[in-house]
């Protein structure tokens, strides 16, 4: 071996010793024979369905062509069904080198096989499970959950909100108790009632959700399910709403905002991450207001100038370094979650939101 090949050889070697010191996963494959890297995309439902599962597809099919990138998207693939080890083990074969786990269970049953595949980076949304390879990476939607109840609260008349939930875990609850707070913020004495589904998507529940918390008395109700069976309810029952995760178009003036998400902007990020060797140097990435990545789409004229004023107001707060998860928090049995002049961690937000903050009465 000449002496360039032996320094060739070092570098190489120093560069791996680098990359484990920093817990960098750098990857020597996923790209095909052209050398087009080579994505995939795990979703629940249809690549072009409404909601969801479509707008996550609709982002990532223009920052993979924007970055020429070959796509895969496996489409209905249940969750806690042993469906998503299959789909991961199918694109592994198709030369993927970053595959991304859209729904909230997929990666605590696919912790197993990803690790079969330790040379494959994993994006996952809000996942509680991560590994070396596989990074939990969401938006900050709660920011804007935030902002959304500072317009409920100045809007309800009877003092209380209805919520059509899927799920009793972290990512669903982190924005409940965000829209419970920023409500709290203009309204201290509105409470918030929560109807759970136990489905991502299940319309006859959610539309009955909306039914029974308009009959409990709330006259502002929003949600957090993938379809818009709650929005076409409470327009047809002249109930006021917030939508969640697109801006609609065609309801009347009850629609009054949605929280939306720039997710072309989240899924650029993260492509151009792992494109330079950077996606596996944290367990935990997030983004939010700082980068223009949460935001509410115009108002109703229900929408009052008062309303806009108060949420500009908060959303400059948040810019200037408030943060949603600080301070004095009890939830609604009483207990201190975060004292006064602390936060809570991400890793906190990410896992252990098991609990409702205080003014959250759960319909039963």
């Amino acid at each position: 071996m000449c002496l360039t090949e032996k320094t060739n050889v070092l570098l190489v070697l120093a560069v791996l010793v680098l990359a484990a010191l920093l817990g960098t996963v750098f990857l020597f494959d996923g790209t095909r024979d052209d050398g087009a890297p080579v994505v995939g995309f795990v979703i629940t439902g249809k690549a072009h369905d409404p909601g969801w599962n479509g707008k996550l597809c609709e982002a990532m099919e223009k920052v993979a062509k924007k970055m020429e990138m070959k796509l895969i998207i496996k489409e209905d693939v249940r969750e806690n069904a042993g469906e998503c080890p299959i789909a991961i083990q199918e694109l592994a074969e198709a030369q993927a080198g970053l595959i991304f786990l859209t729904s909230y269970a997929y990666p605590e049953e696919a912790k197993d096989v990803v690790a079969d595949y330790p040379r494959i980076s994993f994006s996952t949304i809000a996942a509680q499970h991560t590994t070396r390879n596989m990074t939990a990476s969401f938006v900050r939607l709660y920011q804007g959950r935030y902002l959304s109840g500072i317009i409920a609260g100045m809007s309800t008349k009877s003092n209380i909100i209805g919520y059509v939930a899927a799920m009793n875990n972290s990512e669903v609850n982190r924005g409940i108790n965000a829209f419970t707070m920023g409500a709290q913020r203009v309204n201290p004495g509105v409470k918030v009632i929560v109807s759970f589904t136990g489905s991502w998507q299940d319309d006859e529940k959610e539309a009955e959700g909306a039914r029974r918390l308009a009959g409990a008395g709330a006259d502002v109700i929003t949600y957090h399910q993938n379809q818009r069976a709650v929005p076409d309810t409470c327009d047809a029952m002249g109930v006021d709403f917030i939508g969640y995760h697109e801006a609609f178009e065609g309801y009347s003036e009850h629609y009054l905002t949605s929280v939306v998400c720039r997710w072309e902007a989240y899924y650029e990020d993260i492509v151009e991450r792992y494109l330079k060797g950077e996606l596996g140097r944290e367990s935990v990435h997030w983004m939010g207001m700082e980068k223009d990545a949460v935001y509410l789409s115009p108002y109703s004229d229900r929408v009052t100038e008062e309303m806009r004023e108060e949420v500009e107001r908060a959303r400059r707060d948040m810019l200037d370094g408030f943060l949603v998860f600080s301070g004095e928090i009890y939830d609604n049995q009483g207990n201190l979650r975060c004292k006064r002049g602390e936060t809570l961690s991400d890793s906190i937000l990410l896992e252990h939101v098991n609990w409702q903050v205080k003014g959250v009465e759960i319909l039963q």
